[in-house]
């Protein structure tokens, strides 16, 4: 078992007990511990990063209806400060380089080898700056629903914002000007007027991506992208990797939607920077499309792995 300053796996994990694939590993050298869960068999090994920052692989939950059935093994994790694993209060952990390290000690302590890395929203960040510094371990890449760059998030969102009923609209740009987010009427017009239009399309929404925002630790939220959706105040405000995607040589899939809160053309263009690199828009989905365009997404996504 991989060992991390003196701390192993399996010192976190009962030895010849059956825990439906759960383990804990260590990381930040076994000062914390982070979840992760196995589910399925197969030469094809994929480790799914989910997004936020802050939420948790309950959202990814869909995954466990397609990849095990086709012969993928897959793994949830919780990053730190998320879901199931520690969660410590040192805002000073919640920085980019260091949860590049963390998914390198999670792959170790999973004992990963030429696997595939997918990573969505948030996670399509850091698996983008996972590969950047790390493609040596990675058998392909899946960047889902994410761009390559906060400029081009933020000319986005204005798009999506015009879509707002315009009485909500006109008090949303009240309250933001007043820097009001934490208003029970701010909070309203996310979840009833963008997030139905542009996070997830499904009516009811799927009980996974409840309990994902119900269990959602916004002080990672709100230190690296701020409090608003349309302004990033946060620590990942001035990302940029446009000029840097050539370097990501390993088979790689950008994936998203037409009514995302990321521009499709963004999707698009990513795959024609990467030399090694494929697109697929799904027509009807937004940046939950794994939900509201469920068929299509696995068809690109399947479709992606098969090749790899």
């Amino acid at each position: 078992m991989a060992e991390l300053a003196g701390v192993s796996v399996d010192d976190l994990n009962p030895a010849g007990i059956r825990v439906a694939g759960i383990r804990m590993i260590p990381v930040m050298g076994g000062r914390y511990k982070v979840w992760t869960k196995r589910m399925g068999s197969g030469p094809i090994k994929v480790l799914l990063l989910h997004g936020g920052p802050g939420f948790t692989h309950q959202y990814l939950e869909a995954m466990e209806s397609f990849l095990p059935e086709a012969g993928i093994e897959m793994y949830y994790y919780d990053q730190l400060g998320c879901g199931n694993s520690d969660k410590p209060e040192d805002l000073s952990l919640w920085e980019i380089p260091r949860f590049v390290e963390e998914v390198e000690e999670v792959r170790l302590g999973l004992g990963l080898e030429n696997f595939v890395l997918y990573g969505q929203s948030w996670g399509g960040m850091l698996a983008i700056e996972y590969a950047l510094k790390y493609q040596h371990n990675l058998r392909a890449l899946v960047i889902s629903n994410m761009t390559a760059g906060m400029q081009s998030y933020l000319k986005r969102i204005g798009e999506v914002a015009k879509k707002i009923d315009h009485v909500s609209l006109a008090a949303l740009h009240v309250l933001e000007a007043m820097e009001d987010y934490d208003s029970p009427e701010y909070q309203r017009i996310m979840m009833e007027d963008l997030y139905p239009i542009a996070i997830c399309r499904c009516k009811p929404w799927p009980e996974p991506v409840t309990r994902a925002f119900r269990d959602a630790n916004l002080a990672i939220y709100n230190y690296m992208q701020g409090k608003s959706e349309f302004v990033v105040t946060g620590t990942f405000k001035d990302w940029e990797r446009w000029d840097d995607l050539h370097r990501i040589t390993v088979k790689t899939l950008t994936l998203g939607a037409e009514n995302d809160t990321m521009d499709p053309e963004d999707i698009r263009k990513m795959a024609t920077l990467m030399p090694n690199a494929t697109s697929a828009i799904c027509p009807d989905g937004s940046h939950l499309a794994m939900w509201d365009d469920q068929a299509v997404y696995f068809e690109h996504l399947l479709g992606f792995l098969r090749t790899v």
